[in-house]
């Protein structure tokens, strides 16, 4: 077997990788790496180097999962991207990083999603990372020739979704909503309660965004903090692009709002506010109430269930939501629909003669 060279550095006493390789573009390129402490770690870099470069399943998980991810990013929404990128990062590679890739078994990840349980992982969240470490697989299945998907093979773990979640009555709204002093958590905290806006689509909305004579509210884009940077995209889905007619109170509200502004111009951020500021003056206004506090996702799930429980059916509420299929509706809503069947068989017994 021919050893890897690797070079030693007089000047700074360490040692250094320098060879050549083949790049996509068929031309031969010099590599060189320095500040090595040992001249097994500049003979390791090479070798890891060149098994990437030749797309070999040999390469460890973690030189494997930045191919994955630069492939990924040109295709993702920047916040998708550093969401995976995190769940990667601080999930997957602890324990996968420095196995060879075509060396992982279904064992391997069953210990590791042990670990994921033995951390007490809420199971959602569990599911979502597990997930995430399957896409790895297969994407290296269907592009790089690894043989199976280990992780499939090994089983899921979590559950796709959450058994309980938080909503508030109207009753129990209203009992909140006075004591929230500053006008523009009250406004906005209302928006949520009675549109069943996502956070980051309340934070994007506009004064051109919303009809107070038609009492319509058009959803258009949806806001989030990427790296300490203010990102505008797209609504979540497709479905997301909505217009939701509004209450006249709820009109009112925002009118008063609107009217307390500076000179508000038509794109500019009705609430140029963060998601903090919403969830501090929240808690802060459950403290003052004495109820237990919600998430402000859950000012969403009280939404639809007001929905629910006035009669709308559940298309309506898929729609009024912006969910993209009505299976996500009835897979999050479904059990808060009162149980017909009953009723149905009265129906027909009623029919018969």
């Amino acid at each position: 077997m021919i050893e890897i060279p690797a070079y030693k550095d007089e000047l700074r006493n360490t040692w250094y990788a320098s060879f050549y390789y083949t790049d996509w573009q068929g031309k031969r390129r010099l590599k060189k790496k320095r500040g090595f402490q040992r001249k097994k770690d500049a003979q390791a870099f090479e070798e890891e180097f060149l098994r990437t470069r030749a797309r070999s399943c040999d390469m460890t998980f973690r030189s494997f999962a930045e191919i994955y991810l630069g492939d990924m990013e040109p295709r993702l929404k920047r916040t998708t991207m550093q969401n995976k990128r995190y769940l990667i990062e601080h999930r997957v590679l602890p324990f996968f990083g420095d196995l060879p890739l075509n060396e992982i078994t279904p064992a391997h990840v069953r210990k590791w999603q042990s670990q994921l349980l033995a951390d007490k992982v809420a199971p959602t969240y569990a599911k979502t990372i597990n997930n995430q470490l399957s896409a790895i697989f297969n994407y290296a299945c269907k592009y790089y020739g690894l043989g199976i998907n280990p992780a499939r093979l090994a089983g899921s773990v979590g559950k796709k979704d959450a058994q309980e979640m938080s909503f508030w009555t109207v009753e129990q709204f209203n009992e909140f909503i006075p004591h929230v002093k500053k006008l523009p958590a009250r406004t906005g905290l209302s928006v949520l309660f009675w549109t069943g806006l996502r956070i980051g689509e309340l934070l994007a909305l506009c004064p051109e965004d919303i009809d107070l004579e038609a009492r319509t509210l058009t959803v258009r884009r949806n806001f989030q903090s990427v790296e300490g940077e203010e990102v505008i995209t797209d609504p979540k889905t497709q479905r997301g692009r909505r217009v939701i007619p509004l209450p006249e109170k709820l009109c009112d509200e925002i009118r008063a709002y609107e009217n307390a502004l500076y000179d508000p111009q038509p794109d500019d951020r009705l609430f140029p506010f963060t998601k903090h500021y919403f969830r501090r003056a929240m808690l802060k206004g459950c403290a003052e109430a004495g109820m237990d506090p919600i998430r402000l996702h859950d000012l969403r799930h009280s939404h639809a269930a007001l929905l629910i429980h006035l009669g709308t059916p559940i298309l309506l509420v898929k729609e009024r939501l912006g969910h993209e299929d009505i299976q996500t509706t009835l897979r999050t809503y479904g059990h808060l629909y009162p149980t017909t069947s009953d009723e149905a068989v009265k129906k027909m017994d009623d029919l018969m003669r």
